[in-house]
């Protein structure tokens, strides 16, 4: 999942640095750990993967733990490369989507189900620590007024209007499992046409309020589904899998301390704490660190 304020894929490969020194945020020796080097913690370019981002690092910060952010990396195209090669430690990842990464055909679709098939499935050089509660999904998302007008309440129910309905995201819901692909193979899905716009960010959600689109993919804890009035259809098939907040991390490059440290933020971490920190960052326009802060004060972690 790759949301917010992010670019298209062509944008992220411009890649803009945030809090982490030099111009590229990919830009370092790779030799980032829990041990002898600092921990590279990378994100997204989007709010929420950003705050995600400042939890971990302000959090290890406060453990005693040297921490390099490389923020604002672009999608999990560019960004798992780099957590392999070792540029990159550890990453706030969101489970369901991480596993369609790196199996394509995977069914998994439960919190426990999904982390099992990660278990198996990741390179030995990483690992999955403890899921959060919280979740952010993928959702196929219509406006009140498409609802009423064609009776919509699942996925299921856009078959037989697909055909004459604009569909817009990111870049990279074109070809995924968890996006068209997915929508065509289980529900039989085929819209008049894809619009490429941004990851649930300004430009899709304008389309969909214009009626350019008329469908969208935004995700759960938006802020804009419930100030707008949009309407998250159901997805009963599952296309969209479990999408719980877990760090994925190198695992030779993190200590027990790392570790305990992230498990703990884990544990405390709720659906409704995202939607929270989202609105502060999207409506209120509060930045992702000071939101992090903020919650870690509120978890008792601070």
């Amino acid at each position: 999942m790759i949301r917010g304020a992010a670019l298209a894929l062509a944008a992220a490969l411009t890649l803009t640095a945030c809090g982490g020194g030099g111009d590229d945020p990919l830009k370092n020796d790779g030799s980032g750990g829990g041990g002898g080097g600092d921990v590279v913690i990378g994100s997204a370019d989007f709010p929420e993967n950003l705050a995600l981002a400042e939890i971990y690092a302000q959090a290890l910060e406060k453990k005693g733990v040297k921490v390099q952010r490389k923020l604002k990396i672009g999608t999990r195209e560019v960004y798992y490369k780099e957590l392999e090669r070792g540029a990159i430690t550890l990453f706030p990842e969101y489970n369901g989507n991480l596993l369609l990464h790196v199996d394509k055909t995977a069914t998994a679709a439960t919190t426990a189900d999904v982390n099992a098939a990660l278990k198996q499935k990741l390179p030995p050089a990483l690992e999955i620590l403890d899921s959060a509660p919280a979740e952010d999904k993928d959702a196929v998302t219509v406006t009140q007024e498409t609802a009423a007008k064609y009776g919509l309440k699942t996925i299921e129910d856009l078959k037989a209007q697909a055909k004459n309905l604009v569909f817009g995201g990111p870049s990279e819901f074109k070809t995924r499992q968890a996006g068209l692909v997915g929508l065509k193979e289980k529900y039989g899905l085929e819209f008049k046409e894809f619009k490429p716009l941004d990851t649930g960010g300004p430009l899709t959600v304008d389309a969909l309020k214009k009626g350019d689109i008329q469908v969208a993919n935004l995700f759960t804890t938006d802020a804009a589904i419930t100030r707008n009035n949009f309407v998250a259809l159901e997805d009963p098939k599952n296309v969209f899998p479990a999408q719980n907040v877990t760090p994925l991390v190198a695992k030779a490059k993190v200590n027990d301390t790392v570790r305990t440290t992230l498990n703990a933020i884990s544990a405390k971490l709720t659906t409704q704490d995202l939607l929270s920190m989202n609105t502060k960052m999207l409506v209120d326009k509060a930045d992702p660190e000071d939101v992090a802060a903020e919650w870690l004060k509120k978890a008792g972690l601070a």
